[in-house]
């Protein structure tokens, strides 16, 4: 049995075609369904994120497999093939586990070390389960991804700095004021990236979020969202001395705050130091403001080199976990080849003992006079034979199944003795199991 891997990515295809090949989560039951009836296919899962669509399956015929999914995406989203297939990637056996522990492990994703897509693949999983798309080896498998996926996290430190402006900048607040839970933070501006910076300052211990926005009801929205205060744009320099920390992000073409609007803040604040952080272009913040006394002033540009910083520490730390997944490779991959070999070893002397049977009877209906020890003699000898005959592409075929080369036996005898129709039987009683 093998596993094959069929999907695109965002370092595959634009947003433009990842959207067209999409599948949604509330119609997932369909093309699961679809997707198992295609010949060849015993077991599928499908991963459908922003970044990424995805087609995990298992199959004998690895070609023929890979080709029908391609063509199942294209045929199910009523798409042209030559438009998709461009963007296509697979991989099948080893580099499919890969893949997929890869993959699981966010070392494929868009920013590495992200938490999201774990979460995306458990829920794609859990799809599969409850519409019984998946079976024993798409079960194990995917399990064995999220252990890997925790052991990479647990044993490296790939997602334990900031890569996002946002976090950075709560980084840096926190490493310049130290403990945030007296402090209050103000976000000037309702969009997103204020969004994200409120809830990374809140889920790092922070008092209260003020917000305040030209259009004063995406700032009531936002603040309510995060049980915060919403201030109207105009009364902003009315609060601005009550925030210990400022993030502004606006669309304004000009500075909102300059270093006079900075000195009364201090003054009014007692001259406790206040944090303006500025990720807007064009700036919203008079660059001198950084040199009033107990104002700092940081910029986009020192939050992309703090990011930049830690992209190279999670490149290395990406490395390490590298090598986890490379051990795992193989403990899955020795599980999966000995899945493969003892069916076969089953099919196989299930089959000579068939034949055994049907020449034992033969013989001994021709043979009337026959005593019946001698009978007794006689079919000693013929499971004797059978028994000597399988020792030795039994015992090869086990010792395959521990070097790597289990499918290049496995697929031999089962052309050489017709095996697939045997092994296919107990494959399904299995799954129905």
């Amino acid at each position: 049995m093998n596993i094959i891997v069929v999907g695109l990515s965002h370092k595959t295809a634009t947003v433009e075609i990842r959207e067209k090949v999409a599948f949604s989560p509330n119609q997932i039951e369909k093309p699961l369904a679809e997707l198992i009836r295609l010949e060849g296919i015993i077991e599928g899962v499908i991963v459908s994120t922003c970044n990424r669509v995805e087609i995990y399956a298992t199959t004998r015929d690895i070609a023929g497999g890979i080709a029908r999914i391609k063509r199942f995406m294209a045929e199910y989203h009523h798409l042209a093939f030559e438009a998709i297939e461009p963007h296509l990637y697979s991989y099948h056996a080893e580099a499919a586990i890969r893949h997929v522990f890869r993959v699981a492990s966010s070392l494929d994703s868009m920013v590495v070390g992200e938490p999201q897509i774990l979460g995306q693949i458990k829920t794609s999983y859990g799809y599969a389960a409850e519409f019984k798309s998946s079976g024993i080896i798409l079960n194990r498998f995917l399990h064995k991804a999220f252990s890997v996926a925790k052991r990479v996290r647990t044993e490296t430190k790939i997602a334990s700095s900031a890569v996002s402006v946002a976090f950075a900048a709560v980084e840096l607040a926190k490493k310049i004021l130290g403990d945030l839970s007296d402090k209050t933070v103000m976000l000037i501006g309702a969009g997103e990236m204020c969004e994200l910076a409120a809830k990374h300052f809140l889920n790092s211990g922070a008092k209260g979020v003020m917000v305040t926005n030209r259009t004063f009801e995406r700032a009531e929205r936002l603040a309510e969202e995060f049980g915060g205060e919403a201030v109207p744009f105009e009364s902003l320099f009315e609060h601005l001395h009550r925030a210990d920390i400022v993030l502004s992000s606006t669309g304004a073409p000009h500075c909102i705050i300059g270093p006079k609007d900075a000195v009364e803040v201090i003054k009014r604040r007692r001259f406790k130091p206040i944090f303006f952080i500025d990720i807007a272009v064009p700036r919203d913040i008079d660059p001198k403001v950084d040199d009033v006394e107990n104002a700092y002033l940081f910029t986009v540009d020192h939050l992309q080199e703090i990011v930049q910083a830690n992209l190279a520490q999670r490149s290395l730390e990406a490395e390490k976990a590298e090598e986890i997944i490379d051990q795992e490779i193989g403990q899955f991959h020795k599980w999966l080849s000995t899945l493969e070999v003892t069916p076969t070893i089953v099919a196989l002397r299930n089959r000579f003992d068939e034949i055994r049977r049907a020449e034992l009877d033969k013989t001994l209906a021709g043979w009337k006079d026959l005593p019946p020890d001698a009978a007794k003699r006689l079919e000693s000898l013929t499971v004797a034979i059978m028994n000597k005959l399988l020792h030795a592409p039994t015992s090869v075929l086990k010792q395959s199944g521990q070097g790597g080369r289990v499918d290049l036996y496995v697929d031999a005898l089962r052309q050489l003795f017709e095996l697939e129709a045997l092994q296919r039987d107990d494959e399904e009683l299995e799954l129905e199991e």
